[in-house]
């Protein structure tokens, strides 16, 4: 059974940085440099849980920005990145946001697509990965 958790960096460190680390930083060879940094602890952090096992990851910054979506690679193609996101879309209209923002990597422009963000301006590279800005008006 799959649920989602909400939470800061405290409380969800362990689980975030274990995702990240084997997602980013393993599979993408992101440096570990690139990966860390002081958004962590300002920012609302998702878990996703099968069963036991914490499986996908994401942020919430306080500028409304989308950050660090990560699912694990046993877990992709199963729906679960999908609901993260709209969790994430869902506890963003609670909070009266008024947009939200995100660096998608261009392979995962039509994921974002359905959920209703739209691309804005060029590509660019981050981290040697291609990505471009998507928005999504509230």
């Amino acid at each position: 059974m799959v649920k989602i958790e909400a939470g800061d960096w405290v409380n969800l460190k362990l689980h975030a940085k274990k995702i990240r680390e084997l997602v980013f930083i393993q599979e993408q060879d992101i440096p570990e440099n690139e990966e860390w940094d002081d958004l962590d602890p300002v920012s609302l952090h998702f878990i996703v849980w099968d069963d036991t096992t914490a499986v996908a990851t994401a942020r919430l910054l306080p500028n409304n920005s989308i950050g660090r979506v990560a699912v694990l690679k046993s877990h992709r193609g199963l729906g679960i990145g999908f609901k993260l996101m709209q969790e994430i879309i869902l506890v963003a209209r609670q909070e009266q946001r008024k947009f939200l923002e995100l660096s998608a990597q261009v392979h995962a422009i039509s994921f974002y697509e359905k959920l209703g963000f739209q691309c804005e301006g060029h590509e660019y590279l981050d981290c040697g990965i291609p990505h471009i800005t998507m928005k999504m008006e509230m």
